[in-house]
């Protein structure tokens, strides 16, 4: 299975959660979903920074309308938009881990924020 066709939205945070890039599709222009990406990112800084939580991968996030796949790679967190139907599998997550998101930018159905 081609896990790139499931993905109708991208975006790319820096180290410390700030975001950096907005990437659309022509499946979902609304970009409020990244909002809410930086809002687990920042839980998640808190958590690293006041009680040591170490070892974040991933995170999924699940809305009415989108499933967001968060995950952390070496320089920056990549945030998956996916259809709400999309069911996130280890295989999936473990592609979302090695994904170049950079690589939507040359896909003609995505364009940058």
């Amino acid at each position: 299975m081609s896990y790139s066709k499931l993905i109708i939205g991208a975006a790319i945070f820096d180290i410390s959660g700030l975001p950096k890039e907005y990437l659309t599709s022509t499946e979902s222009s609304d970009v409020s979903w990244v909002q809410t990406i930086f809002q687990a990112l920042g839980l998640q800084s808190l958590l690293t920074s006041s009680i040591k939580l170490e070892g974040f991968r991933h995170v999924i996030v699940h809305a009415k309308d989108y499933r967001a796949i968060v995950v952390k790679q070496k320089v920056c967190y990549t945030a998956l938009l996916c259809q709400s139907e999309t069911q996130i599998s280890a295989e999936l997550i473990q592609w979302a881990m090695e994904f170049q998101p950079t690589t939507l930018k040359n896909d003609p159905r995505f364009s940058v924020v």
